[in-house]
């Protein structure tokens, strides 16, 4: 059975950090695009970062880049966001996401999200 389980939201300042983790199991992933979205109160869902698990270059949303930052645990199947100076625009709930590579724009698994609440 497949898994995406986020960890590590909760509340925090403005100017502050977090680090959103994304525990993958059931299956291997070293092909697949990792991503995080983010949902915030009466808006839609929007991608806020994205990388090929194995390589490449990361996607980063015009609202999060130079703050936020995509990596993954090279021992496990582990994926991160870390996130710094943490804005109140920022609060959202944020979900974890892998999309296979060539078949669309559909993301096969998501996680069960986590919130996010940065205070002004």
């Amino acid at each position: 059975q497949v898994q995406l389980v986020e960890s590590g939201g909760g509340l925090v300042q403005a100017g502050g950090s977090l680090r959103l983790s994304c525990a993958a199991s059931g299956r291997t992933f070293s092909n697949y695009y990792m991503a995080w979205f983010r949902q915030a109160p009466g808006k839609e869902r929007e991608l806020v970062a994205k990388k090929m698990w194995s390589a490449g270059r990361a996607y980063y949303a015009d609202s999060v880049k130079g703050r936020f930052t995509i990596s993954r645990d090279n021992a496990g199947n582990t994926v991160y966001l870390q996130m710094n100076s943490l804005k109140p625009e920022d609060t959202a709930v944020y979900y974890c996401a892998a999309q296979a590579p060539g078949v669309g724009p559909t993301y096969d698994y998501w996680g069960q999200g986590t919130q996010v609440t940065v205070s002004s």
